[in-house]
């Protein structure tokens, strides 16, 4: 055990997120977040939802300060779905960074994806709530 890291991080988000240098991305995605197929380096936390997660993770990881520091997926065109979550995102990321939410097309998200460092895929329910960190320097 240790102290001060929150209990939701897993021992590998721990080693993910320590192993990540400056400009690469962690992605978390909702529950219908193809993150297999997506990314080698998957990690599923799945019963814990993105922002329980999110509130978690910026506690020990730095946004970065040169870039957009956090993207979301913005809806598909003519997608009505309400996302409320996206207000509980800007309020977790507030005290962290000026910088308000990035939003990026779907396939331009999924194609992030890809290249981001790994993908932490949860349990959450709510949809477009998918979240890209960017992360910075200490």
């Amino acid at each position: 055990m240790l102290k001060g890291i929150p209990k939701i991080i897993s021992p590998e988000l721990l080693k993910v997120m320590m192993e990540m240098g400056h400009g690469d991305e962690l992605v978390i995605g909702d529950g219908n977040f193809p993150g297999q197929s997506t990314n080698d380096r998957c990690i599923r936390c799945d019963g814990h939802n993105v922002p329980e997660l999110l509130e978690a993770i910026l506690t020990l990881f730095p946004l970065d300060t040169y870039q957009k520091p956090v993207y979301i997926m913005q809806k598909v065109p003519g997608d009505t779905v309400e996302t409320p979550i996206w207000n509980t995102f800007e309020e977790l990321i507030a005290p962290y960074t000026n910088e308000k939410l990035e939003q990026i097309e779907r396939f331009e998200f999924y194609e992030r994806a890809k290249k981001a460092y790994a993908v932490v895929v949860t349990g959450e329910s709510a949809l477009y709530a998918n979240v890209i960190l960017k992360k910075g320097v200490i």
